[in-house]
């Protein structure tokens, strides 16, 4: 059996149980990434769409915006893990290990865990740093073979600002709140924090206001023009279509701070099991839609690369309280509108 077919044979929940189970053992820094990454990539979406007799017929029903393929972006979908310096080695360590595997009843767990021995000693670092970035290695050669994972270059793009420094510093950042000044402490003090973003080519920040949420915030960025540089960003840094948990399109990834942010309400709760994207039951996970998630400090967040509405046909979601796309939402809405209505 090869190392491909052998990976085939576990499911999407298989491998959440698997991160889950090494994600004691990953640093702080990807801990969290690690985690999303799965979900920004999910295996059961891939396995529909490569089922379906129409492609893409399918995505235009579910409404996918922005690159969702992990063959275009074999060396790339994971620039926000600091592992995704260690790429490189990584990718060398798992085309090692496919060219001579044998074992097709090894635990999954297990095979993850031999191969970052191997990465971490190739490229001289704690195999805390490296163990996320196999996890990932492993799923994307599972979504798009061992043929084109040997034809990508391996050669990681340079590492985004917010991830150049030490990864205990960025830790540390990630866990601080701006100074709110001597009297800081009282309630009745306008407070203001920082949100620091991360997405698929860069990193930046912008201000925040105490019990603001981070869609609204980001709209207020009006530092460049955000829409050059991706088609679903009609204002600020985060793509955004209505501003009630209707479209999914400000789906974000919470990698500082999950715990300053406002608990997840019933209708967030409902949308994010519509659109697919796989939300942890806690009261406040790392899976959040921005327009929802209101912040009480400063918080680090990962933009995935697109958006879709899903869950209904891939994971079997009822349809239930959807909410209807209330802005004049350019072409998402009826789209979103198809992507819900039975075949």
């Amino acid at each position: 059996m090869s190392l491909t077919s052998y990976l085939n044979k576990f499911s999407e929940k298989d491998w959440f149980s698997a991160v889950e189970k090494i994600a004691p053992e990953i640093h702080e820094v990807d801990k969290n990434a690690t985690q999303i990454w799965f979900r920004f990539f999910p295996l059961e979406l891939f396995r529909y769409l490569e089922a379906a007799e129409d492609k893409a017929k399918a995505v235009h029903k579910f409404a996918m915006q922005g690159n969702y393929e992990l063959k275009d972006q074999i060396d790339s979908s994971h620039n926000f893990l600091y592992g995704h310096r260690f790429w490189k080695q990584t990718k060398a360590a798992i085309e090692s290990f496919a060219d001579s595997f044998s074992d097709e009843n090894a635990d999954l767990v297990g095979t993850i865990e031999k191969i970052a021995d191997v990465a971490a000693e190739k490229a001289h670092t704690k195999k805390a740093l490296i163990l996320g970035i196999t996890a990932v290695g492993l799923m994307t050669l599972n979504q798009v073979g061992l043929e084109a994972f040997k034809n990508a270059k391996g050669e990681p793009e340079k590492s985004i600002p917010a991830l150049q420094k030490a990864p205990s510093e960025i830790v540390e950042e990630r866990a601080k709140d701006d100074s709110q000044g001597i009297f800081g402490f009282l309630k009745t003090v306008d407070k203001k924090f920082t949100a620091h973003w991360i997405n698929s080519k860069t990193s930046g920040s912008f201000p925040i206001k105490n019990d603001a949420d981070i869609a609204t915030a980001s709209a207020l960025d009006q530092s460049k023009n955000w829409k050059e540089n991706d088609e679903r960003c009609w204002e600020g840094v985060v793509p955004v279509e209505c501003r009630s948990a209707a479209c999914g399109t400000c789906w974000v990834g919470v990698v500082g701070g999950q715990e300053k942010l406002s608990e997840v309400q019933r209708l967030e709760r409902k949308q994010m099991e519509i659109f697919g994207y796989n939300q942890p039951s806690d009261e406040k996970p790392y899976m959040r839609l921005a327009c929802q998630a209101k912040t009480s400090g400063n918080v680090s967040f990962v933009i995935p690369p697109w958006n879709g509405v899903f869950g209904r046909k891939v994971y079997k979601v009822e349809e239930g309280d959807l909410e209807p796309v209330t802005t004049s939402a350019r072409k998402l809405r009826e789209a979103i509108k198809t992507a819900t209505q039975d075949e």
